[in-house]
């Protein structure tokens, strides 16, 4: 494809790099606006990406930050199956193995080769979360133990042909999950996806022509990729090193899965290892190796190239060491339902691992997981069956000059949003008694972490409760003699006589007038607390981000003996 490039201007450069930017995030916007499900109109599971016809990056709209440089594999995995002959215009493809994308079966790639004049110059690609693939439980199993109990698993299939229908591939879709017309709904949200993303590339073609693309492409990747060696020949030459451990992998609840990240900084260069982590995981915490490559430029991007968009000059100086077998590149039979517990966490210790070299910018850890909430059952307003899921948010790290952020998503999931309120209980037998800052929860530090969050509910029908909740083996460290944020906290029932606590469960039954307080994590803090302003101090208090209790007991030393008692009366109360 490099044979036809030419000089370009760097004006022309920069139209081209936003037109290709623009495209992407019209292919999100359609598919968010087309899409059947909640999961992906108001949560934005969900990602896209314009591809050029090598399978690189033109564009990647906001969306998950955990399919950052994914997508592209799985147009990859079927041109090695197929041979580059099998792109035929009009076709769209499905795949959602969780070996070659990495991910869950309910995460589904749908993916077009891109036609111009007959000449094929590019893919169109999205992935979108559904809301069920058939799994062994509803929406998905907290406690699978092989791939086989998650449902449909398919490798790169044709749902599309010249243009039609693939009938018998769409049909076998279709009975094979328990919500047959949201999931086909969604699926032709993903095609039309994919045909905004081909028209904008086809008119990207047709106004500036071939030549132009090219030549903008070249200057862009190289450009992408010097700026990034750069930023990597600053970092002082060494190997940084951090660990953490997962709480279990759902099945085995006393026992913590490690994974140490290893990062080798050598010259204009960066490797990842991360080879010395658990092996693959008899419950869901696993991935396939695609995904465990994401995560670790996630990481990397935080410190290295926050400021560039994702393109294909992305991430070449950059290599990520994965072990096959282990959780972090596993292998068939192993379950993947729950794979993003370990990937945040492997992004939090890239960002430990690599603080000491870039203090300014690094963060502490944040509150790590997705949080998963799931309710499934039959709605009694209308006599079908439902799946509610949603992410919960939590703090952030802190950093050098500022606290933490409260009450956002994690960084694995980027864009995506918590379900609102009001969509919740109209769309579920469900009810928000409290959706508040969860106070005391924040790592004390010079700046602090972010807070999490208190999201109570009360069933209003009988029904399953499913939860996935992770880090309080190693909750949100903090950086520089930070403190670490509160670890999260799931209570069934609080102050009745049938009280529970628990982080994880698996359909769990409950009844018409039960609650669920869910408390998410802290984010750590960074700095030691000892210098963080009075003034400081006492706004969060005033805000009710620390109680005046922990006030005292975290920041001892925000006033000097003499004036410690006045100043407490008049900032803690």
């Amino acid at each position: 494809m490099n044979a036809r490039t030419s000089v370009i201007d760097p004006i022309t450069t920069e139209i081209v790099r936003c037109a290709l930017l623009q495209a992407a995030e019209d292919m999100n916007t359609t598919l968010i606006r087309s899409a059947y499900t909640p999961t992906i109109y108001e949560a934005k599971d969900c990602a896209v990406a314009l591809l050029d016809r090598d399978h690189h990056v033109l564009g990647q709209s906001s969306g998950l930050p955990i399919f950052l440089g994914n997508l592209e594999e799985c147009t990859r995995a079927t041109e090695r199956m197929y041979g580059r002959e099998v792109w035929r215009e009009g076709d769209v493809w499905v795949l959602n193995d969780s070996y070659i994308g990495g991910t869950h079966l309910n995460d589904v790639t749908v993916y077009a080769p891109i036609h111009v004049r007959g000449e094929l110059v590019g893919f169109a690609a999205s992935r979108a979360h559904w809301i069920d693939m058939g799994s062994k439980d509803p929406g998905g199993s907290m406690d699978s133990t092989t791939i086989y109990q998650e449902g449909l698993r398919m490798g790169p299939l044709k749902i599309y042909e010249g243009g039609e229908p693939c009938v018998l591939t769409q049909d076998l879709i279709a009975r094979q999950v328990r919500f047959p017309q949201p999931t086909l709904g969604d699926m032709r949200a993903q095609v039309a996806c994919a045909l905004t993303g081909a028209r904008r590339l086809g008119e990207i073609v047709e106004r500036w022509g071939m030549d132009t693309l090219l030549a903008a492409r070249d200057a862009i990747f190289q450009q992408t990729e010097r700026l990034e060696r750069e930023q990597i020949a600053a970092i002082p030459d060494g190997v940084y090193e951090a660990t953490g451990r997962l709480d279990n992998d759902g099945i085995d609840l006393g026992t913590p899965l490690h994974v140490t990240v290893r990062v080798t900084v050598e010259g204009d260069r960066m490797t990842m290892d991360v080879t010395d982590c658990a092996d693959q995981a008899t419950g869901p915490v696993n991935c396939g190796a695609a995904q465990t490559v994401a995560a670790c430029r996630v990481g990397y991007k935080l410190l290295v190239s926050g400021d560039v968009p994702l393109n294909g000059g992305s991430f070449g100086p950059l290599e990520v060491v994965t072990r096959p077998g282990s959780m972090l590149a596993a292998v068939e039979p192993a379950a993947c339902q729950y794979y993003y517990s370990h990937l945040g966490l492997v992004i939090d210790l890239v960002v430990k691992a690599l603080a000491p070299a870039v203090p300014g910018r690094a963060a502490a850890a944040s509150y790590g997981d997705s949080m998963i909430v799931q309710f499934t059952g039959v709605d009694p307003r209308t006599g079908k069956l439902f799946v509610s899921q949603e992410a919960t948010v939590g703090g952030w790290g802190a950093w050098e000059t500022g606290d933490g952020e409260s009450c956002l998503i994690n960084n694995v999931n980027g864009a995506l949003r918590d379900m609102p309120v009001e969509v919740l209980e109209t769309l579920f037998p469900v009810r928000v008694e409290e959706y508040a800052i969860r106070a005391d929860s924040a790592g004390p530090g010079r700046t602090r972490g972010g807070t999490g969050v208190v999201r109570q509910y009360r069933f209003t029908a009988d029904q399953s409760l499913s939860l996935w909740w992770e880090r309080s083996v190693t909750p949100a460290w903090g950086l520089f003699g930070g403190g670490a944020g509160a670890a999260p906290r799931v209570t069934l029932n609080p102050g009745r006589h049938d009280e529970r606590s628990l982080l994880k469960a698996n359909a769990l039954p409950v009844r018409e007038g039960d609650v669920l307080r869910c408390e998410s994590g802290g984010g750590g803090g960074f700095g030691p607390a000892a210098e963080r302003t009075a003034e400081a101090v006492a706004e969060d208090v005033r805000q009710g981000i620390l109680s005046a209790e922990r006030a005292r007991a975290d920041y001892p030393a925000t006033t000097t003996t003499e004036d410690r008692a006045d100043r407490s009366d008049r900032a803690y109360g």
